[in-house]
């Protein structure tokens, strides 16, 4: 009778020091989970460099109402499974870092733009917190901008608009209106041109000069070989073209250009509805609902963020400015501008896709000799994310710079993937499709790869999809909210 006594007050003992053990764990796992959650072991373990001072510089932590936002708050969901899910896969990452990767040489400017943000910020811990986004508080602007997200959320992070929530970023100054430049000549009238050759264009009533090359006509063969394996079906079948001489810039329109534009012919406050009225005789860009530099400077960088409808008043506003038919390049100008003269059919330097691409994983995994194309072209191996200044690299065999990278350049043509089926099998000037709903982009950018820079690679705009933060009624003419990768090239007609 006392050994079922015995068993039975152990086996009580043993329930009892199972739940003790049990709730000792859970207390003690709820301590690590709280520590591990201090901003404090976040900076001791994170490499970012800048994450904590840009923190504490933020609205985030220097709030109205004295509570600071912490790092878990934003970077974790809020609390349950998902939280816990994301604390382990977060913490592995940056342990990872921490132990194997240099911060020296991580680019932490590319890692803190908005592509790289939404994966680190949960939208649902920006919600948790502010459950009310319309208080009384709010200005007219933003209160246009959460009725957009309400019919948007699937699309748009609160980070589209609130990147420097959590962490500061400068912001650089605004375009300026009619601030002249001290101590600098103004031009009183455009270059005057009685020749086919290169000349250095003055754009009136500013100190601002770019340079046209004169392309030679000539002809060259349309599109890829069908024996090309990173060939796209867009780019087939093959056309011999030729093409009428005209002049091209020698650079991608740069901001200092496209800032004369924007001082002689923007109106400050005006409003989308007030320019489809038509009221200006050579019409100019609304203040930008963004920053469309970026933040990476402007002077000689290439002007970015502007849509097709901008670059086409552009060109218009330099025509009647200069007296010179400026517009933009159809796309086999474009090409055959951008060979050069070249035979080769990826670049007009030597090589081919295979030798420089991220896309082989044996490049990925041997590495390759960039020496090269980096000396001609900016893209993602050397652009630090963002674009650079022109004379970084070598022209190609016409004399123009940044052909194949830095930004992709409209194209006057309609985009259709089957028009150059529609060409005879020779065809002079060719002007693309007779209509459609978006327009050719030729070239690669700072962001692609060495598959996206080959010449005969077509793209085409998407106004929808480089719309999709901008809340404006109705959205703006001039400029994409979410593209930064697209710049603008003129050509000059040669009138023989």
């Amino acid at each position: 009778m006392s050994g079922k006594i015995f068993k039975k007050i152990c086996g009580k003992w043993r329930g009892i020091s199972i739940f003790a053990s049990g709730v000792i764990l859970v207390l003690l796992a709820r301590v690590f989970i709280q520590y591990t959650s201090t901003d404090d072991f976040c900076a001791a373990c994170h490499v970012h460099p800048q994450a904590t001072s840009s923190w504490k510089q933020s609205v985030h932590h220097d709030t109205h109402s004295g509570v600071i936002v912490h790092c878990v708050d934003c970077h974790l969901p809020p609390a349950g499974p998902a939280y816990l899910t994301a604390k382990i896969t977060t913490g592995l990452r940056d342990v990872y870092g921490k132990l194997f990767k240099d911060p020296e040489k991580i680019d932490w400017e590319l890692k803190s733009r908005r592509d790289y943000a939404v994966n680190h910020t949960f939208k649902a811990s920006c919600l948790f917190c502010h459950t009310n986004l319309f208080p009384r508080t709010l200005t007219k602007k933003g209160d246009d901008a959460h009725i957009y997200y309400e019919q948007k959320k699937n699309d748009i992070h609160c980070i589209n608009c609130h990147l420097d929530a959590g962490h500061y970023h400068e912001k650089p100054p605004e375009m300026l209106l009619g601030k002249k430049v001290e101590n600098s000549e103004y031009f009183t009238e455009a270059t005057h041109v009685d020749r086919f050759i290169n000349f250095r264009e003055k754009i009136p009533g500013s100190p601002v000069a770019f340079d046209m090359v004169a392309i030679p006509g000539g002809s060259f063969t349309l599109g890829s070989s069908p024996d090309n394996p990173y060939a796209k079906p867009d780019e087939q079948p093959q056309r011999t073209v030729e093409i009428s001489p005209f002049w091209m810039g020698k650079y991608e329109v740069t901001w200092d250009e496209y800032q004369v534009y924007y001082q002689q012919t923007a109106v400050a406050g005006r409003t989308e509805d007030q320019v489809k009225q038509g009221v200006d005789a050579v019409t100019g860009p609304t203040p930008a609902y963004g920053n469309p530099g970026q933040g990476w400077g402007r002077g000689r960088r290439p002007a970015i963020t502007m849509s097709f409808h901008a670059a086409q008043h552009y060109c218009q506003w330099l025509t009647k400015i200069t007296g010179k038919n400026y517009r933009l390049p159809t796309e086999a100008e474009w090409e055959y501008a951008c060979r050069g003269g070249s035979t080769n059919e990826d670049y007009f330097f030597p090589g081919n896709v295979s030798d420089y691409t991220r896309d082989r994983w044996l490049n990925r995994l041997l590495g390759v000799d960039t020496t090269l194309i980096n000396s001609y072209v900016i893209y993602a191996e050397n652009s630090q994310g963002k674009t650079h200044e022109p004379d970084r690299v070598k022209p190609n065999p016409f004399g123009l710079y940044n052909m194949l990278g830095n930004v992709k350049e409209f194209c006057l043509d309609w985009y259709a993937p089957d028009v150059y089926a529609t060409y005879p099998g020779s065809v002079i000037d060719p002007q693309g499709a007779s209509g459609g709903k978006e327009h050719v982009v030729r070239g690669g950018s700072y962001r692609s790869d060495a598959l996206d820079v080959r010449i005969n690679r077509r793209d085409f705009t998407r106004y929808d999809a480089w719309m999709v933060t901008d809340p404006q009624i109705p959205k703006s003419l001039w400029w994409y909210s979410d593209n930064n990768e697209v710049g603008i090239r003129v050509v000059c007609e040669y009138e023989q």
